[in-house]
C-alpha cells in the first residue's frame, strides 16, 4: 500500500487473479453481444413495425416508412453517443463495474417495451433511451478489459469484442427465422397462458416485431452476474485512491445534455415530422409538397450549428476535468489540448466508420426484402446472417492485423476494402440470391471490422483517470455524425429517385444512395495519419 496526498492508504493497481479477468471478460462478453443483439434488432423489423404503427398514414405518403426508418436510426445513434459520454463518466466516478451494470440493465428494459409502442414517436423515444446504456456500455467494457488484462492480450481481446457485438447480430437473424416459422405455436402458448385472441393477434401481427422486442429484455438478468462476480477495475481504484476520480462535478453534464439536444434538434428539421409541420403551415394539405429554399438553406445552418453546440456540449465533461487536474498538479502542461485532441481525431475516424455502417450496409437487408420481392422468403434475415458471419471474421482479423503491422495502417487498408465492397455489393448486384448474400459478407466483413480495431487503439490515446469518458466520447460521438448521414440516406435515395416510378425506387433509387455514402471512407484513408502510432507501447496509466 502507498499514500495518497491527502494521507489515506491507496490501492496498487496490482493484476487480478486468472478467475477475476476470466469473469469481467465473460460478463463484458455476454454485454456486447446483447448490445449487439439490440443494435441489429431495428433494422431487421423496423419496416414490420413501422408498418404496424403508421397504419393509413402510409397510403397517402409512401415514402413515410423509409423517412421515419431514418429517423429512428438516428434517434438511437444520438442517444448512444449521448449515453456513451454520461455512462463513461459514470464509469471513470464511480466505477466500472457499477456504471456497465446499469448501463445494460438501461437498453435491456426499454428495448423490451419498444413492443408495446403505438407511435411512430414511441419507438423512437424509447429507441433513444435504451441507445443511452449501449453506447455506455461499450465504452466500459473495454476499459474493464484491457485494463484487467496484460498488454500482449490487447489484440486478440479487441477482435473478441468486436466478434461478441457481431454475435448479437447474428443471433438475431436466427431468432426471427424461428419466430417467424413457428408463430402459429406460439399464438396457441400465448392464449394457453390466459392472453386474449386481441392481444395475440396484436403481437403476432407483421412476423411477431413486437415478441422479437420484448425479447430485448433478456439481457436485464446480467446485471445481476456483474454486480455479484466481476471484479473492479485496480486500475481505476488506484486512480480514485490518489484522488484523481475528484475532478469530476456532476454539474458538467449538463453540457452533455445540451449536446444532446443540439443534435436531437438536427435530426429533427430533417426529420418527416418537420416536413409535416411545414406542410401544416403552408396550408398544403396532402398534396405534392416542395420545400421553400430559404428554408432549405435554413435546415443547413442550422444543422452546422447544431453539430458544433454538440461537440462542445460532449466533450465538455473531459474538458472541464482536464482543466481541473491540470489546476492541481495531476496532470502535466500540454495533457489537457493533446487529449482533447485525439478526443476529436477519434471522433472523426469512429465517424468514417459508423456512417458508412449506419448510412449505407445497415439498410441491406430492407433493400433485400425489395429484391426478393414475393419470390423468396427470410431475405432480409438471410441478409443480417450474412453480413454479421462476415463481420465476426472481419473484426477478428482487423485486430490481429492491427497488432502486427500497426494500427494506421490497418485502418486505412480498412477504408479502402470497405469502399470497394459497398460499391460491389450495391452495383453488381440487382437480384436477391446467392452472390448477393456473397457480397453481403464481404462488405459485412470489411466495415464491420473497425469494430475490432476500436477497441484496441481508443484504449491506448487515453490514461486510465479519463478512458471510459474519453473513449466513450470518441467512438460515440462519431454516431452523432452518422445519424445525420442515416437521415440523409432518404434524401440521397429520393435524390435518385427522380424519374423513377414508385415501385421501383427501392430497387434501383437505393443502391446509388448505397453506394454514394461509401464515398466516406476515401476521407478515412488520409485522417488516420493525424493520430499517434501506438503498436508496441504499454496501456497508459
Amino acid at each position: 500500500m502507498t499514500k495518497n496526498r491527502d494521507g489515506r492508504e491507496a490501492t496498487m493497481a496490482a493484476p487480478h487473479d486468472g478467475r477475476g479477468k476470466w469473469m469481467a471478460l465473460l460478463a463484458a462478453l455476454l454485454g456486447w453481444m446483447f448490445d449487439g443483439f439490440e443494435i441489429g434488432m431495428f433494422p431487421l423489423v423496423g419496416q414490420n413495425a413501422l408498418k404496424d404503427v403508421l397504419g393509413d398514414g402510409i397510403a397517402s405518403q409512401p415514402g413515410l416508412v423509409t423517412e421515419w426508418f431514418g429517423v429512428i436510426l438516428s434517434v438511437f445513434l444520438i442517444g448512444a453517443a449521448t449515453g456513451g459520454v454520461i455512462f463513461g463518466w459514470l464509469g471513470d466516478r464511480i466505477g466500472r463495474v457499477r456504471a456497465m451494470a446499469l448501463s445494460i440493465f438501461t437498453y435491456a428494459i426499454f428495448t423490451g417495451l419498444c413492443g408495446f409502442a403505438s407511435e411512430a414517436w414511441h419507438i423512437a423515444v424509447l429507441r433513444f433511451i435504451a441507445s443511452l446504456g449501449m453506447g455506455g456500455e461499450w465504452a466500459l467494457g473495454v476499459a474493464l478489459v484491457t485494463e484487467l488484462w496484460p498488454d500482449r492480450s490487447r489484440a486478440f481481446l479487441a477482435g473478441l469484442i468486436g466478434a461478441a457485438a457481431n454475435v448479437g447480430m447474428l443471433l438475431v437473424g436466427l431468432l426471427s427465422l424461428q419466430l417467424v416459422k413457428f408463430l402459429e405455436v406460439t399464438g396457441r402458448i400465448m392464449l394457453d397462458a390466459g392472453l386474449s385472441q386481441d392481444t395475440v393477434d396484436m403481437m403476432l401481427r407483421n412476423e411477431g416485431w413486437r415478441l422479437l422486442m420484448m425479447g430485448g429484455a433478456i439481457p436485464a438478468l446480467l446485471t445481476v452476474f456483474i454486480i455479484y462476480f466481476v471484479p473492479e477495475s485496480r486500475k481505476w481504484q488506484a486512480e480514485r485512491d490518489k484522488g484523481a476520480t475528484s475532478h469530476f462535478v456532476t454539474s458538467d453534464l449538463w453540457g452533455v445534455l445540451l449536446g444532446a439536444c443540439a443534435a436531437a434538434l438536427v435530426i429533427a428539421i430533417w426529420s418527416p415530422v418537420f416536413v409535416q409541420a411545414m406542410r401544416w403551415m403552408m396550408g398544403a394539405g396532402k398534396g405534392e409538397f416542395t420545400m421553400p429554399a430559404v428554408v432549405n438553406v435554413g435546415r443547413w445552418g442550422g444543422t452546422a450549428v447544431g453539430l458544433i453546440v454538440s461537440l462542445l456540449g460532449f466533450i465538455s465533461p473531459v474538458s472541464r476535468y482536464l482543466r481541473r487536474a491540470e489546476a492541481a498538479g495531476d496532470l502535466q502542461p500540454g495533457d489537457r489540448r493533446k487529449y482533447v485532441g485525439r478526443m476529436l481525431l477519434g471522433a472523426c475516424l469512429a465517424g468514417v466508420a459508423l456512417l458508412g455502417t449506419w448510412g449505407s450496409l445497415q439498410w441491406a437487408p430492407k433493400w433485400a426484402t425489395a429484391l426478393a420481392g414475393d419470390g423468396a422468403h427470410f431475405a432480409k434475415e438471410y441478409t443480417q446472417i450474412a453480413s454479421a458471419c462476415g463481420a465476426i471474421v472481419g473484426t477478428i482479423l482487423a485486430a490481429l492485423i492491427g497488432g502486427w503491422i500497426g494500427r494506421r495502417i490497418t485502418y486505412a487498408l480498412l477504408c479502402v476494402g470497405s469502399f470497394v465492397s459497398l460499391i460491389y455489393l450495391y452495383q453488381a448486384n440487382d437480384a436477391f440470391g446467392a452472390k448477393m448474400l456473397a457480397s453481403v459478407f464481404v462488405a459485412g466483413g470489411w466495415t464491420a471490422a473497425f469494430y475490432g480495431w476500436f477497441p484496441l487503439y481508443l484504449p491506448e490515446l487515453f490514461p486510465t483517470s479519463i478512458r471510459a469518458t474519453s473513449q466513450g466520447f470518441a467512438y460515440n460521438f462519431g454516431r452523432v455524425l452518422s445519424a445525420l448521414g442515416s437521415v440523409h440516406t432518404a434524401t440521397l435515395t429520393a435524390y435518385f429517385a427522380r424519374g423513377i416510378a414508385t415501385d421501383r425506387i427501392e430497387l434501383d433509387a437505393f443502391p446509388r444512395a448505397g453506394a454514394a455514402l461509401a464515398a466516406i471512407y476515401i476521407i478515412g484513408v488520409f485522417i488516420v495519419w493525424l493520430g499517434p502510432e501506438t503498436k508496441g507501447r504499454p496501456l497508459p496509466q
